[in-house]
Order: C-alpha cells, then structure tokens, then sequence
C-alpha cells in the first residue's frame, strides 16, 4: 500500500472515529433558572444512544438547544465537525439533523402516503420536487410502510389513524429525510402494546444509517435498543454507561425513586 493511500486509509478511519454530534459545556436558561447545567455529550456516528432521566431533568431542553428550538446560554454544538451553536431548526434540517417530538407531528388531512410523499419531497431540489409532483411513493417508502403495517392504509388521512399508527407514520416520514442525525422524543410514549415492536424496528432500522439519540421512559425499550445511556438530573449529566452500569449506579436509584 502506498503513503498516499495509507494516509487516505488513515484520514478515513479518523473522520469515522469522531462523533457525529459533540455538546461541550451546553447550557440552557430561562431567566434565573438553569434548565441545562454544562452538559457534555459525544454521540457516535451509528447506533442508539439514550437519554434518560426523571421528569424536569432537561431532556427535552436539551433536544431544543441541539435541534434549534432554544438558544444556549452558553457552549457549543458540533454536528459533524461544523459548529451550529444557535443555528436555526430549518439550517440544521438541511445539514442533515431530523426530530420528531413527544407530541405525534404529521399533517393530520393529508393521506398516508401524502405525508411519506411531503417528507422524500423535502430532500430534492425544487426542479425535481416539481418532476415527482404526483408521482408514485418511492419503492423504498412503500417497503417502509409496508414493513410497518401502513401499506394497506396508505389512503386513509392520517387524522383517521389511531394515535400509535400515526406516530408510527411520523417516524416513517422523518426517516424518509434520511438524516445524519434523528433525534426521537419519546417515541413510545402512548403507545398500545401491539404498536410499539414495530416502532422499535424502525429505530433499529434507522441506527443502520443514521445516529439516533432519543429520549425515553420505557426502561425496558431502552435496555432493548441502546448501546449508550446518558442518565440526566436537575439539568445536568449524571453518569453514563452501558444499560447495565447506569441502572446499577445507586445515584440513578436516588435520582428516580429517592433511595
């Protein structure tokens, strides 16, 4: 192997090693409350990493000041090596940063597949946005619904949906952004117990490509799907590990239950 492909080889590992989203020192306030309290995360450029935590912990707050719904007091945030501290929602879009919220976000009088449709048209330029206008859904979108159960009510308005089936057509449309970074707000959060198997095969299916970090408060889920779990109290980190090492940490016990 030449030095010049080595190097290449080299730089390539190297760039594949850093994380894809780094906060460093993040903090977040309103007024004299401090909501986010110097939070520093690394998140890996595949797989699911979790954040969890007791209600008020500043989970959500910190996913608005990552995703552009809330300014920093102060620190930064790093997506794939740019600095978008404070950057707005629709700019971070564009680099590749997709969220759904803890409410379930779809366009409740369009079609099933309308919303799939909106979502693929997001990612082309306006010439190819007005070449697809009314085309057939993309394979790829009708083997996702398919795969989620929608297929067959592709049709149907989402406001017609049960809660669980349009939170599950939510994150099929945010996946069809194909984004570098997904950021899930407690996406098992109303769920029925028949709906959430598919919701976690979607977000497995979604680390293959992208990194996923998500909040959320089905321990078992998490324990099923990350590989890194970020443990947040009062605001700030208090530990992080594994599953096992976060829910063997006796400060995670006290932070949940008071023991």
């Amino acid at each position: 192997m030449s030095a010049a492909t080595q190097h290449a080889a080299q730089a390539a590992a190297s760039a594949d090693a850093a994380p894809l989203l780094a906060i460093e020192d993040l903090t977040v306030c309103f007024g004299n409350f401090v909501a986010v309290n110097a939070v520093t995360l690394a998140i890996a450029r595949h797989g699911i990493h979790a954040v969890i935590g007791p209600n008020g912990a500043g989970k959500t707050t910190l996913f608005n000041a990552i995703s552009g719904f809330a300014r920093p007091a102060q620190g930064r945030v790093r997506l794939d090596g740019r600095d978008v501290t404070g950057e707005r929602a629709d700019q971070l879009a564009q680099l590749g940063l997709a969220r759904s919220f803890q409410i379930c976000a779809v366009f409740p009088e369009l079609s099933v597949a309308d919303n799939v449709q909106m979502a693929l048209m997001r990612r082309l330029r306006p010439a190819a946005l007005m070449r697809r206008a009314g085309a057939r859904l993309d394979p790829a979108a009708e083997a996702m619904l398919a795969s989620v159960g929608l297929a067959t009510e592709r049709h149907r308005r989402a406001a017609e949906l049960s809660y669980g089936r349009r939170r599950l057509l939510e994150i099929v449309t945010t996946l069809m952004l194909a984004p570098k970074l997904l950021l899930l707000d407690e996406p098992i959060a109303g769920l029925a117990r028949e709906d959430i198997p598919p919701v976690t095969a979607l977000i497995r299916q979604a680390a293959m490509h992208s990194a996923v970090l998500l909040i959320e408060h089905n321990l078992p889920v998490v324990e099923t799907l990350a590989s890194k779990v970020t443990v947040m109290s009062a605001g700030a980190v208090l530990c992080e590990g594994t599953y096992a090492q976060v829910a063997n940490d006796a400060r995670v016990r006290r932070a949940y239950i008071g023991e």
